[in-house]
Order: structure tokens, then C-alpha cells, then sequence
């Protein structure tokens, strides 16, 4: 039987994506978040991958990386750095295995012994089979045809917050320019930060001081740049409750819900609407709507859910659990309500048959999901964290490998890019509007805005702002080094606008981390905003102001290609 369509087509979307952390810190909170990531998720989605191609199967993964984190897997520190780190994982693992063997204890050096190939292993691929270049070996993979990469947003900033339209459209702009230099190549879709949405309206600030303005649909900015799709949560497309995805991973997260939950009202459920269909959003004349593909809930809470949801099976490599002072994992899960201290010990051995039965679990819930759907040639998209495969969930990346295969495997379902899908639509565009709101618990804004961060929101809208006004009276006038001053500070409010730093406070997961990264890039951008204006004057700075913009530069050292007049105007006005 040549393999067809029957029921329907299966998309998983990989959304990966670090903060910047090049030259601000390493441990607890900094480099090690990179390093850690290569290791235990790009480079074992990169080998599942490889392995599936090796056996005749294209994987056909939609992979987001943010711009932020293509210019750090770039970065030659990065690359050197994590060379160190995975040697002294290798050392760590030999420390541990001398400790066992001494004990007498078998079973923990058979895992030591795991630990040992493992990072031997991932340093291997890293050095000789990727030449240092993880993103080139993703870029690879799309160049052969096997997967779709997307880009997103430069620094991953929270669009529907973003208080000025040159704002997002420098955020926008900025992550297709960047694409374009790495992969070569214009960008089909885009990952929006968070899945965050918002249509044209009259926008107020959160945090007060104006009267509203219009602003426009975060979809005509995709629209102009020749963006085609992006990816939604299913509330957004049908209303219903909005299921979350961060609420099991933080405790703090409950307690800040609570906060927001007697306000929250579901949005009366369109049972009309199908996530398994594509839809298109925008209706303003002369601009072409964007596709959008609709996270499907029961595949993703499958995955997302801490209390049922397969990472918290109980043989699974337990996250929390590490032994000092080398910060191996020799525990299981054991139980979703277990305390750390009454985990028991990881049994490799056990593992594959809870990985092959989960997988084969998926792949009934896809072909259900879809005898369920009504419509025909329906797809089941399914977007995740990249991070959560392997990072938090060890064995994440080789049950991707055994998902993929059972469904290449099965006659009745076909893989596909959310881009590869959308080419071979035949039907008629149906367009529909979306209200506004993101993939967190209640489906709004409430994780990056509350009351641990309404003042991180001062700081972003002070300096979008004086940026605007900076770009419009001082950028194009040829002079070299004010446009190096007026770069570098776009690059400082690039940062400050992240996403990540608002997340990690509500999360409390590294809190004091993330102020200080607001504080100081707030304080680099109004620092290098008085230089710009103190230059534009009298065409001088003392050597004291020169050294400050070189440090910012050497610690800050993204965007080579930065475009200061994005920041001017937008460039299709309402």
C-alpha cells in the first residue's frame, strides 16, 4: 500500500530557545543554561534525527530557534566553553565511578558508566560529526529537505506587551534578518514568544499614562514581512479553557494564579472550529492574511502534564535530584507526589519498554484525534518547549525517534512541516478573527505581567520610547560612530524586552538573575542614550564613555547586522 493520507498528517513543532547569556554568568544562572541545553536536547534531537534519515525516514520536525539563540550557538565562547563543560561532565562521571567502585555499589557505577558514554558521546558528535556548528547541522537537515526551521522574534520580547508598533516591528524584523544571514533563506513561519497574540485595537498601557492609540495586528507585521504562518493555542482559535503549560513546572505559578483565577472567564466554545484544520487571520485590504496552526490540547497535555503526562512515569530520570558536588542524576521519578529524599535509584534497563509503550500510546492518541476530527486531510500539530525533551525529560529525545518512526510507519498517517502541510492545501481559505491572549494558565498575559513585574514593564516602555525618539532624530546621519552608539543601544533594548526576564521572576526559578538583567541592560540603554544625545552636540565623549560602549559591546556583541531605523517608524502606518 503506497503511503497516503488517510486520516491525516502529524506536525511536531520543537520551539527552542535560551535567553542571552554569553558574557553574564555562568553558574548557578548564565552559560550553564546553554551548555546544558546543547548537551542533553539540540544535540540529542540532532542524533534522533540523523538516526531516523539513516534508516529512510524523513522526520519532517518544524524547529523554531530564536534569533537570541542562534547568535549564541554561534558564538565562538560558546563553542570553546562548551568543550570545557562537557570534559569536565566526562571527568565528573570518572570522579563518580571511582566513588562507586569503592562502595561496592554496582548499580551506581552502571549509571556512572551511562553518565561517562553519554557526555563522551555528545562531545564526539559536537567535535566530528557537526564541526562545532550545531546550527549549521540543523541547517544541514533543512537544506536535504528533512526538516522546516522557523525563526521568531529577535530576543523572544512578549509582542502583545510591547508598547510601541517600531518596537515590535524591530523585534520582527530583526529575527527574519537574522534567519536570512544563518540559514540562507527567506522564513515560511514564524514562532511567536509564548504563542502571544493580539489584533488591531486601541491599545492602552498596562501600567497607565496614555489614552489608548491604535495599534496594529501583531498579523500585519507577519503579513508585510512575507511571514505565512505562525502557531496559536487551541483557546485562541475556539475559546473553551485554556490549559497552560507552565503550571506543573512552578510552584510559584499556583500560588500567582490564584491571584488572577476568579477573574479568569472562559470564552464561550466555537465546537465549529477544528485545530486540526488551518485557518487564516487578517483583514485589513491589501495585506494577505497569515495561516495559523492550532495547538492540539490532548497531545499536549499527554506530554506538558507533570501529574499524568508521560515525563512523570515513574522509571523516568528524576530533574531535581542531583548528587553533589558533580550534579549527576542516579534517581528515577519514582512518584509525581514523591519527596526527593524517597526517590529511588534510575534503572536504565527499565526504560526502553516505558519509552516504546508511551510512544505507541501518542501514536493511538493522533489516529483517535483525528477519527474524531470531521474534516478531512485534518493535521494534528503538536508545539513544545525543545528544552523539555532531554533536558527535563531525559528520555525525551529517543521517544521523539520512536514516535516518528510509528508513524512513518503507519499507513494511515503521514508526517509533515507546518510549512509542507500549508503547500499542499487545496481548500478555500477560510479567515477568522482571534482574540488576544498566549499559551499560559488562562490563556492571557498574567505570567509576564503582575505585581512582582509591572516595574520591569516602566523600564521596557521608558526606553522604547526614547529609542523611537533617538532613531528618528539622530539615525542616517552618516556619522560612524554615533551610529555604533545609537546600534548598540537597539541591541540593550532588545534585551530588556525578553520575555525571559519576566517569566523567571513570576517563576521565582532565577529571580534575582533575571532583575539584575533587567537593571542592567535598563541601565546600559539610558547610559548610552545620554552619549548619543551628549555626541550629537558637540561631536565628542571623554575616554571614560568610550570604554563604557566598548564593554558594552564585547558583553553584548549580537545583531551585527542591527537596523537602528526600524526604530524610527513603522513602516506601513495605520
Amino acid at each position: 500500500m503506497s503511503k497516503k493520507t488517510i486520516l491525516g498528517k502529524f506536525a511536531l513543532v520543537l520551539h527552542s530557545h535560551l535567553p542571552y547569556v554569553i558574557e553574564h554568568g555562568v553558574w548557578p544562572h548564565g552559560m550553564d543554561w546553554l551548555f546544558e541545553a546543547a548537551s542533553e536536547t539540540y544535540i540529542p534531537i540532532l542524533k534522533a534525527m540523523n538516526r531516523l534519515i539513516r534508516e529512510g525516514i524523513s522526520p519532517k520536525v518544524t524547529i523554531g530557534i530564536t534569533p537570541v539563540l542562534v547568535e549564541q550557538l554561534k558564538d565562538k565562547a560558546f563553542q570553546d566553553g562548551f568543550k570545557v563543560y562537557l570534559e569536565n561532565k566526562i571527568k565528573v562521571s570518572r570522579d563518580d565511578k571511582r566513588q562507586f567502585e569503592e562502595w561496592g555499589d554496582k548499580h551506581l557505577l552502571s549509571i556512572a558508566c551511562m553518565w561517562e558514554d553519554f557526555y563522551n558521546t555528545i562531545l564526539t558528535l559536537f567535535k566530528e560529526d557537526y564541526k562545532e556548528d550545531i546550527v549549521g547541522a540543523f541547517k544541514m537537515l533543512q537544506d536535504m529537505g528533512h526538516i522546516e526551521i522557523i525563526t521568531s522574534c529577535a530576543t523572544h520580547g512578549y509582542l502583545p506587551l510591547i508598547g510601541r508598533d517600531t518596537a515590535v516591528q524591530a523585534q520582527i524584523k530583526q529575527g527574519i534578518q537574522t534567519y536570512r544571514r544563518y540559514f540562507e533563506r527567506d522564513p515560511k513561519g514564524i514562532w511567536l514568544p509564548e504563542c502571544a497574540y493580539r489584533p488591531r485595537y486601541k491599545w492602552k498601557s498596562p501600567i497607565g499614562g496614555d489614552d489608548g492609540v491604535m495599534r496594529k495586528g501583531i498579523e500585519e507585521f507577519l503579513s508585510e514581512n512575507k511571514i505565512e504562518y505562525f502557531i496559536i493555542d487551541s483557546h485562541l482559535l475556539k475559546g473553551g479553557n485554556a490549559i497552560g503549560v507552565y503550571m506543573d513546572r512552578f510552584e510559584s505559578l499556583k500560588k500567582l494564579w490564584g491571584q488572577f483565577e476568579k477573574e479568569y472567564k472562559p470564552r464561550h466554545e466555537d465546537v465549529e472550529k477544528c485545530p486540526h484544520e488551518v485557518y487564516y487571520v487578517g483583514s485589513v485590504e491589501g495585506k494577505k492574511p497569515v495561516a495559523v496552526f492550532t495547538r492540539d490540547p490532548k497531545t499536549g497535555m499527554q506530554v506538558w502534564s507533570g501529574e499524568y503526562g508521560y515525563p512523570g512515569d515513574e522509571w523516568y530520570l528524576e530533574f531535581h535530584k542531583k548528587r553533589f558536588p558533580g550534579g549527576l542524576r542516579y534517581w528515577r521519578v519514582t512518584g509525581s507526589k514523591s519527596d526527593l529524599a524517597d526517590k529511588s535509584e534510575y534503572e536504565p534497563d527499565r526504560v526502553s519498554e516505558r519509552i516504546e509503550e508511551n510512544a505507541n500510546h501518542f501514536k493511538w492518541l493522533i489516529k483517535t484525534t483525528l477519527k474524531e476530527c470531521n474534516h478531512t486531510q485534518g493535521i494534528v500539530c503538536a508545539p513544545f518547549d525543545a528544552e523539555l525533551f532531554g533536558h527535563w525529560w531525559f528520555e525525551g529525545p529517543e521517544w521523539i525517534y520512536r514516535v516518528l518512526r510509528l508513524i512513518h510507519d503507519d499507513p494511515e498517517l503521514e508526517l509533515s512541516t507546518c510549512g509542507g502541510h500549508l503547500d499542499s492545501q487545496t481548500k478555500e481559505t477560510v479567515v477568522v478573527s482571534l482574540p488576544e491572549g498566549s499559551w499560559g494558565e488562562g490563556g492571557f498575559h498574567w505570567i509576564w505581567l503582575n505585581e512582582w513585574t509591572m516595574w520591569t514593564w516602566k523600564h521596557v516602555y521608558e526606553a522604547e520610547k526614547e529609542m523611537e525618539r533617538l532613531a528618528r532624530e539622530l539615525n542616517g546621519t552618516g556619522d560612524e560612530k554615533l551610529e555604533t552608539i545609537l546600534k548598540q543601544a537597539a541591541r540593550e533594548l532588545l534585551l530588556l524586552e525578553s520575555s525571559d526576564w519576566q517569566f523567571l521572576i513570576s517563576t521565582w526559578s532565577a529571580r534575582d538573575y533575571a532583575e539584575i538583567r533587567v537593571t542592567g541592560h535598563y541601565h546600559d540603554f539610558k547610559k548610552l542614550s545620554d552619549m548619543a544625545w551628549r555626541y550629537s552636540r558637540d561631536k565628542r565623549l571623554n575616554e571614560g564613555d568610550w570604554n563604557f560602549l566598548a564593554s558594552c559591546q564585547k558583553r553584548d556583541s549580537i545583531f551585527s547586522d542591527i537596523d537602528v531605523g526600524w526604530f524610527s517608524k513603522v513602516e506601513f502606518p495605520i
